[in-house]
């Protein structure tokens, strides 16, 4: 059955609209090449796309050629498949981030899935992404303001409510904002703060932003040089990564009912069902008590302070047991 007209322009339409987005400048020759036409239908080709909405600049030059360029509406958009599903994977995990674009994505993953291909289809169905752990709905704007702050280097400007409370309360708080990072379904702003002279941290959906934005900053690079592993030690209550407490263990029990529960620790079997576990925690005695959830017996390696923790926890839970000491 013989191809009609349209249906070879049709297809000639997509498979230049491909090589458009893969490079920034094409020479009308070489277009006419890689597609199998005259320079003539190519030009007619182009202004066909700019009447479906795409902003395809000419380029002057020897060669002359063509560029396509960001336009002030959407226009309809052409993926392959790896992209395809690149992009379906991304929406379905976008519903859960907490970013204020729930609803959007799903709609979108809507739209994108009805046009894949069955085999595609199946790709993206198959996979589970759950959204346990999703933390509380920041408003997009907020993210898109803080987003251009940083591109822009402008200190933010802003109120902060306290956990538990709808309003914010003190003074106006100040920020040269340097990254914004994705954390546990939280948002956060990871800054450094001019009057404390230190780096501070934000969660965004807790920010209520202020116009105008502060004056413009040198950036700065957080210790370490990476956000996420800084990030991670702030948490840990710690400005270096890793945790500022850590210690050594003898546990009564074989490496493999140690190891599921060891994280990023150093979990090594000593033989005879005893494990050698290097952990860490941000006190001596949060230490203490993460191991007592073993239920087994501890021998501490070292060092002096997480033994001293113990004694100390051994006490409290004597108390706590309405254990009174009987003298002699």
């Amino acid at each position: 059955m013989p191809t009609s007209p349209s249906t070879t322009t049709s297809a000639r339409l997509l498979s230049l609209l491909s090589l458009l987005q893969v490079r920034r400048d094409w020479p009308g020759g070489l277009l006419a090449g890689r597609l199998g036409v005259s320079e003539r239908t190519v030009r007619r080709d182009v202004d066909r796309l700019r009447e479906l909405g795409y902003l395809v600049h000419a380029v002057k030059g020897p060669d002359g050629g063509y560029r396509l360029e960001a336009g002030s509406e959407v226009p309809p958009l052409l993926f392959d498949e790896e992209q395809a599903v690149a992009l379906a994977v991304a929406l379905r995990i976008a519903v859960g981030t907490g970013a204020g674009i729930e609803e959007a994505a799903a709609r979108a993953l809507v739209t994108v899935r009805q046009v894949l291909p069955s085999r595609l289809r199946r790709r993206v169905d198959v996979l589970e992404v759950g959204t346990a752990g999703a933390g509380p709905q920041v408003d997009i704007g907020v993210l898109l303001a803080v987003s251009s702050a940083i591109r822009a280097r402008e200190e933010l400007r802003f109120d902060y409510r306290a956990p538990g409370r709808p309003d914010a309360g003190g003074p106006p708080r100040r920020v040269q904002p340097h990254h914004l990072v994705s954390r546990a379904g939280r948002w956060y702003v990871v800054g450094w703060s001019a009057e404390r002279e230190d780096w501070r941290t934000y969660r965004a959906d807790r920010m209520v932003l202020r116009v105008p934005n502060g004056p413009r900053f040198t950036p700065r690079e957080v210790p370490g040089g990476d956000v996420g592993a800084f990030l991670s030690a702030r948490f840990k209550g710690s400005d270096a990564p890793g945790w500022p407490c850590r210690g050594e263990v003898v546990l009564d029990l074989p490496v493999a009912e140690v190891a599921p529960f060891a994280g990023d620790d150093t979990a090594e079997e000593l033989g005879d069902g005893r494990t050698r576990l290097v952990t860490g925690s941000w006190s001596w005695a949060a230490l203490a008590a993460r191991l007592l959830r073993f239920d087994t017996e501890v021998e501490v390696v070292g060092p002096p302070e997480l033994r001293d923790a113990f004694a100390a926890l051994s006490r409290r839970a004597a108390r706590a047991a309405g254990v009174t000491r009987q003298c002699r």
